[in-house]
């Protein structure tokens, strides 16, 4: 039992990292649009809620957190790979299959609407400290680009831990390693 915990943790660790790294390159691509197309200057701030990081700025910093977030995550990714088979007994929870529907739709959305936003930035950057819609007072669109992000680093760690969790796959059968060797 402890090694499976180990083994969850690890995994849990390689799928935040993944998590961070997909969301500090999305982040990192959305500062590269101003650099490109202008719209906002590099100057100005990338979050209005937080005056003080520069658009420029937060770029250089996403983009180092990238690199090393996913290489942290291949890094543990292969190390698990390598790691041989884990005898276990798959365990069916159709309520994970639903979490990771959720997951990953949720990864798909928010990159649309960090990807929207940070167009937005580009065409009309005075945009970003409004509201989001008529139909609500808050919150402005900077704070939606920011939330989105955050729920691309979680839904995407989700994702990744939910698809390489022990005993479990997508399609609900055995992983390839246990299917091996089996007469059919």
């Amino acid at each position: 039992m402890q090694a499976t915990g180990r083994i969850n943790r690890r995994l849990g660790a390689e799928a935040a990292a993944f998590g961070v790294g997909y969301a500090s390159a999305l982040c990192w691509a959305s500062t590269c649009l101003v650099a490109i197309f202008g719209g906002a200057s590099l100057a100005s701030p990338y979050w209005p809620v937080l005056p003080w990081l520069r658009t420029d700025t937060t770029g250089v910093i996403t983009f180092a957190l990238a690199a090393v977030s996913l290489v942290v995550s291949k890094y543990l990714r292969l190390r698990r790979s390598t790691a041989g088979p884990i005898p276990q007994r798959p365990v069916h929870r159709p309520a994970w299959h639903v979490v990771q529907a959720a997951a990953e739709t949720s990864a798909v959305l928010a990159t649309a609407v960090v990807a929207y936003l940070s167009l937005n930035v580009v065409t009309h950057s005075t945009t970003l400290r409004l509201q989001l819609t008529h139909l609500w007072p808050w919150p402005s669109e900077g704070t939606v680009r920011v939330i989105a992000l955050g729920i691309c680093l979680a839904s995407v760690a989700a994702t990744r831990y939910l698809r390489s969790a022990v005993g479990s796959s997508a399609s609900g059968q055995l992983p390839v390693s246990d299917r091996v060797g089996r007469a059919a």
